[in-house]
């Protein structure tokens, strides 16, 4: 779907606090700027979080909301969480006021619920992208008053209004589309051999202890196999990992700014079961082992990964059976040829690799025909 632009269009986004809900607010903002050159783009986000640097290394401007999410357990700081809503709201009401959007896109996590709730009481248009199978406190809050909801799993009618519900599956970012030509850079980028199998390794942004746990445990068996390894151990953990950089076979990241390269070189792949990272790892279609984080609301990593398990597309492994069975599993991914490409057909048919193309069309629709700046 294409735009005439006869007005300087306004849009902002809001979400945050994992990469989880900050990349696929900035692929929606980038595909918003291919339609649109003249568009006027800002984030919003919370004060203190990842977003308020990746933003703008993207290239957008972002404000930070004193916000932060509901503690599942009592901490004294879960009592300054009223007072924070209320400032964050008075704050979004203003930043609303002052760039006067055409269209509010919510993209889930805590920074997303002030703004996006007092734009729905402003009758500003708003659409929210839930990632997960299993929403979010945020999105749950806001959605029975937001214009649409793009949603990456069937089923969603369990938590929102079936009339708003669009499936789209989760935006990912577009250099993540033909990455096997990236290659010979990627080689020279992590100074890895090209001869050799490399297992990538991902934890999410801040990090997961059981996985780390599991790859420092199992150094040995990769090295008798010959396999590299490009390990995003998260930032909570870095300085414990970056000794295994020593290791010549070993590159070990708080942060992988370059996934595209790291996607083209990976022969096996573990993460974590975040729904960007889901969305992703389809598209990419190369041999998985998730292992989804126990730790997480409404446990929303192990359905993620679920859907793809119990479609033959990755394997599940939980962090409880990771001890006894986690060799077993990534050397049948290493031996067996015929279960390897078996996965990597079904899971690549999960891929929607139009994602953020068919949000940016729900967004499109919703600008109001009578907008003139």
């Amino acid at each position: 779907m294409s735009i005439k632009q006869q007005y300087t269009y306004a849009f902002i986004l809001s979400g945050g606090g994992t990469g989880g809900h900050i990349y696929p607010a900035i692929a929606i903002a980038d595909e918003l700027k291919y339609r649109m050159p003249e568009c006027t783009i800002h984030f919003v986000g919370a004060k203190g979080k990842m977003e308020m640097q990746k933003v703008p290394q993207a290239g957008y401007t972002i404000e930070g909301l004193w916000i932060s999410g509901i503690q599942r357990k009592f901490d004294f700081k879960l009592l300054l969480f009223p007072l924070k809503l209320v400032v964050s709201m008075m704050k979004s009401y203003s930043i609303l006021k002052k760039h006067k959007p055409d269209v509010v896109i919510g993209t889930g996590g805590f920074a997303s619920g002030p703004l996006v709730k007092v734009a729905t009481w402003m009758g500003i248009p708003t659409l929210l992208q839930e990632q997960n199978s299993f929403p979010g406190i945020t999105n749950k809050w806001i959605a029975p008053k937001a214009s649409k909801i793009c949603v990456a799993y069937e089923g969603m009618e369990r938590f929102f209004p079936k009339d708003k519900i669009v499936f789209t599956g989760n935006p990912v970012r577009q250099d993540l589309t033909h990455v096997e030509s990236k290659q010979p850079d990627a080689i020279s980028y992590f100074a890895l051999d090209a001869n050799k199998r490399t297992l990538l390794v991902l934890g999410g942004s801040l990090g997961a202890r059981k996985i780390n746990e599991l790859i420092a445990q199992h150094l040995e068996l990769f090295e008798e196999y010959d396999i590299q390894i490009i390990w995003q151990c998260g930032k909570l953990y870095f300085e414990e990992y970056t000794k295994f950089n020593s290791n010549p076979n070993v590159k070990v990241f708080s942060f992988i700014d370059r996934m595209d390269y790291a996607y083209s070189l990976a022969d096996i792949i573990i993460s974590r079961a975040g729904a960007s990272s889901v969305s992703e790892l389809c598209l990419i279609g190369k041999p998985t082992i998730f292992i989804p984080s126990p730790n997480v609301a409404e446990n929303h990593q192990t359905k993620n990964a679920k859907v793809i398990a119990d479609k033959g597309g990755a394997i599940l492994l939980k962090e409880s059976q990771a001890n006894t069975d986690f060799e077993e599993q990534f050397l049948s991914l290493l031996h067996d040829e015929e279960r390897v490409d078996k996965m990597q057909r079904k899971i690549q048919k999960l891929a929607k690799p139009n994602a953020t193309i068919e949000i940016v069309n729900e967004i499109i629709q919703l600008i109001p025909k009578s907008t003139s700046k």
